[in-house]
């Protein structure tokens, strides 16, 4: 009987070069037959929210971006929505990782293309991040963390730059003051609405409240958006318009298990 792949690192006490060659090895072992998009093509989302960012062709690959947790399970689908458009194999890097592949799917991210990664510090998960974000056979990566200091971030940054991918910074939401200064192209807050279901045993759609915090290159906003499974797409909510935040700061430069 053939054994399911385990897509989690080996033993912690490995040292980081066995690591890294045991990373990429198991990066080689995924079937990546759609290969990785050129860095620059942006990753879709919906045409307003493309339509916002720097360029109007979606959130830009070869950068970092932040996204913090009003709720953590739509913070979760709403990564895994970016991670699953980034079209090949992608990292979960977490101290302990609670992504349920599953119900990430339910976002398009397919279990086939996906690798949880366990770092128990997070000088871990950092290292772990920045090797995966300059793997050229990486489309994109996501590491779950509380806080970040500028020169971490710009590290980041640059081997995203260097390898193409784009980068992903799971963060709870505690405010804009506690979450500091940022060398990320973008920060976000997701938080859930209700479904688009009629009672509490028809849940329907997942609906979410975008928060776009900041953007270089950009202006904040806001939208009230529903992620459509069957069809795999995001569109505006019905009734949520798109809404200009009213604070605006410049930026400073350089599906969780339930």
């Amino acid at each position: 009987m053939r054994q399911p792949f385990d897509h989690t690192l080996p033993d912690r006490d490995m040292d980081r070069p066995a690591l890294l060659s045991a990373l990429r090895a198991r990066i080689a072992r995924l079937d990546r037959s759609g290969g990785v998009a050129e860095s620059g093509e942006g990753i879709p989302l919906c045409e307003a929210l493309d339509a916002a960012l720097p360029g109007g062709g979606g959130l830009s690959r070869a950068a970092v971006h932040e996204v913090l947790e009003a709720e953590p399970g739509a913070a979760a689908g709403f990564c895994a929505l970016v991670l699953a458009r980034a079209g090949g194999t992608v990292l979960w890097i977490a101290a302990e990782p609670d992504a349920w592949p599953p119900g990430l799917a339910r976002f398009g991210l397919s279990p086939a293309n996906l690798v949880l990664v366990q770092a128990p510090r997070p000088v871990d998960g950092l290292w772990a991040m920045e090797e995966a974000l300059r793997c050229s056979g990486v489309a994109g990566a996501l590491l779950v963390l509380r806080e970040l200091d500028l020169t971490a971030a710009r590290r980041l940054q640059l081997a995203a730059e260097a390898g193409g991918a784009v980068g992903l910074l799971l963060r709870p939401d505690e405010g804009e003051e506690a979450a500091g200064a940022t060398a990320a192209l973008t920060r976000w807050r997701v938080g859930a609405l209700a479904g688009t279901g009629g009672s509490a045993h028809d849940l329907g759609d997942p609906r979410w409240q975008l928060d776009l915090l900041r953007c270089r290159g950009g202006r904040p906003k806001s939208w009230q958006v529903v992620w459509r499974g069957a069809a795999e797409r995001l569109e505006l909510d019905e009734d949520g318009a798109e809404t200009e935040q009213r604070v605006v700061r410049p930026i400073r430069a350089a599906a969780r298990r339930r």
